[in-house]
């Protein structure tokens, strides 16, 4: 995490990762493990839906059915480095992913890129995972909105430090990854309005600092997140995992 690569833009197809705390001594992710699961595109034949989430796509144009499907083959594939059997996963409330028992995790997709990140819910509470592509954001009136004075102010800071780094961007897909480990915890919305984002341009981290009160986790209230990002093959990609 933290750097700014540019490389050839890998085709279709699944490649696993991880991130967090070491294998356990059997040689499988451990309890505070994440296994990322990732695809540059989707494959010329769609993966296969399950029974539920055909459903969920049924009236979908049919490149978002493909990148649907893209996301849960590769949501399936990291559960299996669980050893989790495959299953379907449909959608909440507010279209969050629905886990299997005893299971985290978060998705993301955009334009050619899809992924996914699990973990066992007995090392890890909540996961958080955005990508989005490395450009500016369109215009100072969309920043606004994704952002509070704080943030903006300390922009041509870190634009001074690495020029390379679209910071604005890094900064809403931070909120993103923050938002999708908060959900999950709360139930409850977390608005652009409520934290701050801080990235340290130095070690590919960042800090969120909630503005509203947290969740009680462990029984300590969270007032914030901490979180990576990375740049490569043209993209911004920013995770999240809270720990117990």
């Amino acid at each position: 995490m933290g750097t700014t690569q540019q490389e050839g833009i890998p085709g279709p197809g699944l490649r696993t990762g991880s991130f967090g705390p070491a294998e356990g001594g059997t040689g499988q992710p451990g309890a505070g493990r994440v296994v990322l699961v990732e695809s540059y595109g989707d494959p010329v034949e769609a993966a296969p839906l399950l029974p539920g989430e055909e459903e969920l796509v049924a009236r979908a144009v049919p490149s978002r059915r493909a990148e649907f499907a893209t996301a849960r083959a590769c949501a399936r594939a990291a559960l299996a480095r669980l050893g989790v059997a495959p299953a379907a996963i449909l959608s909440g409330a507010r279209g969050e992913p629905l886990w299997p028992a005893g299971i985290v995790g978060a998705m993301t997709h955009c334009a050619g890129y899809r992924a996914a990140a699990v973990a066992r819910a007995s090392g890890v509470v909540s996961l958080g995972m955005d990508a989005e592509p490395h450009l500016p954001m369109p215009g100072d009136g969309e920043l606004r909105l994704v952002t509070v004075d704080e943030e903006r102010r300390h922009l041509p800071e870190l634009a001074a430090r690495n020029p390379d780094v679209c910071w604005d961007r890094l900064l809403f897909s931070a909120k993103e990854s923050v938002y999708k480990a908060w959900y999950p915890i709360t139930g409850r919305w977390l608005g652009f309005d409520e934290a701050v984002i801080t990235p340290d341009p130095d070690t590919g981290t960042f800090t969120a600092r909630l503005l509203v009160p947290g969740p009680v986790v462990a029984g300590e209230r969270l007032t914030g997140f901490e979180g990576t990002w990375a740049i490569q093959n043209g993209l911004i990609r920013t995770t999240v995992a809270v720990h117990h």
